[in-house]
């Protein structure tokens, strides 16, 4: 079934797409998606392959999710958001397990934007919900993913935090934000902006304000704006001057 899927995908190719995505995911020579190759499919004809291809046993995704292609290893991802949603408790875990088992092919942005928060952010939940923990307590994965050598687990351990935004939670994402502020790599910069956005839209304005209140002056530029880039005009300008 998977060579199904891959002939399919190879005659689906868009030269010229695939020449522009290469660029747009930085796959040149020392850039963050160094050697990643495209076939040019969009995301919905991605989405359509994946309802086509969804009962993919987890060997079959796993030789999937090793392509060298993106798109297929975005494809396997789908099909893994997929089966975790549809699953029961044992089906989350196996997939969960999984997903943390090959982190190394989740190696772009998009990969870690469309799967992470659906898989890893709502288990750690569930568990936490399950096992009557204190939810406001950072699970100890996500403390071991952001602190990883791996720009894409701590990607990975960021946009998790989303799960617990969803459930109306601010505490994870403020606390991984701490330790990521001022994380080297601009893409760590966004997904932080980004997070502290969602808190700030989607959980308490007042919990993202506390946040930038103690780090605007010293966090990188780019994760300030993109963490304020629904205030008031005046009041974003006040963070913006805050910045040194």
């Amino acid at each position: 079934m998977i060579e199904e899927l891959q002939r399919e995908t190879r005659k689906l190719r868009n030269t010229e797409r695939a020449k522009n995505l290469q660029r747009f995911f930085k796959t040149g020579k020392g850039e963050y998606g160094e050697g990643d190759k495209f076939y040019g499919l969009t995301v919905p004809v991605c989405h359509q392959l994946t309802k086509k291809y969804k009962d993919l046993t987890l060997l079959e995704v796993q030789k999937l999710i090793k392509s060298k292609v993106h798109e297929e290893r975005l494809i396997a991802l789908l099909i893994l958001v997929y089966q975790y949603q549809k699953g029961d408790i044992n089906t989350k875990e196996n997939i969960f397990k999984f997903y943390l088992k090959n982190t190394k092919h989740i190696n772009n942005w998009d990969l870690v934007d469309l799967s992470a928060h659906k898989i890893v952010g709502d288990y750690l939940f569930l568990q936490g919900r399950n096992l009557k923990e204190k939810i406001s307590e950072v699970p100890t994965l996500l403390t071991h993913l952001v602190k990883s050598k791996n720009l894409w687990e701590r990607r990975i351990a960021t946009i998790s935090t989303f799960a617990f935004i969803d459930k109306g939670l601010s505490r994870e994402t403020l606390q991984i934000a701490e330790i990521l502020v001022n994380d080297p790599y601009d893409l760590i910069h966004k997904a932080v902006g980004w997070a502290l956005r969602e808190v700030g839209k989607r959980v308490s304005i007042k919990d993202e304000i506390k946040f930038l209140d103690i780090h605007a002056s010293t966090m990188p530029r780019t994760a300030l704006r993109y963490a304020i880039e629904r205030f008031e005009p005046n009041l974003r300008k006040q963070y913006l001057t805050k910045k040194k």
